[in-house]
């Protein structure tokens, strides 16, 4: 059988766990991705941490930097949070809207409970397929098999690295960009590694 290419999917996912430093990741990259000139769509998560009670989790517009809380205290006393349906409704519903033929590039924060439930962010991303734009996404050991049953083979597994992710994002993104994005990518990277030398 012949090997699938590295890079042929316009969907990916990149498996992590509590070491990967995930959401930084995701940032980095679109910081890398705006610098090439990509028109980049989708949230990155962030925390807040609300005293006597539990992390919220917010995620942050990408292209406009509005904020939504989704989650949401259990009650008095308790340090647990449960998913806000009705944050993530207007998450979806935002992004939706926000998907179009210009868009280059998507990045989903996650790929969680409510995606593998068939809520969240799923209708974003099912959109963004439908519009042939690329995604990426993260997603938890515990989740993958629900996105591996979404995605099946049409799907490219990224592992927590910047390279490695940039890498597939300049041969996912819209062909008008993709040799620029890939020359920016190769030597800001390159220069952050003489940085560190």
């Amino acid at each position: 059988m012949t090997a699938k290419p590295q890079y042929q999917s316009r969907l990916a996912a990149i498996v992590f766990d509590q070491t990967s430093g995930i959401d930084a990741l995701l940032k980095t990259v679109v910081h890398h991705l705006k610098m090439s000139g990509l028109r980049v769509a989708g949230y990155l998560q962030c925390e807040e941490l609300e005293p006597g009670s539990c992390t919220l989790h917010h995620i942050e517009s990408i292209s406009d930097g509005h904020r939504i809380c989704i989650s949401q205290p259990l009650g008095a006393g308790s340090r647990g949070c449960r998913l806000d349906p009705r944050g993530l409704a207007e998450a979806s519903g935002h992004l939706v809207g926000e998907i179009d033929e210009s868009t280059d590039l998507l990045i989903l924060n996650r790929f969680g409970k409510g995606e593998a439930d068939g809520q969240g962010l799923r209708t974003a991303l099912e959109r963004a397929f439908e519009m042939q734009v690329p995604v990426l996404t993260a997603v938890r050991a515990l989740y993958y098999p629900a996105w591996e049953a979404f995605a099946g083979e049409l799907a490219t597994t990224l592992k927590p690295d910047l390279h490695n992710v940039l890498a597939w994002c300049a041969n996912a993104s819209n062909p008008r960009h993709r040799s620029d994005t890939s020359d920016i990518i190769i030597s800001s990277v390159s220069a952050k590694a003489d940085v560190g030398s």
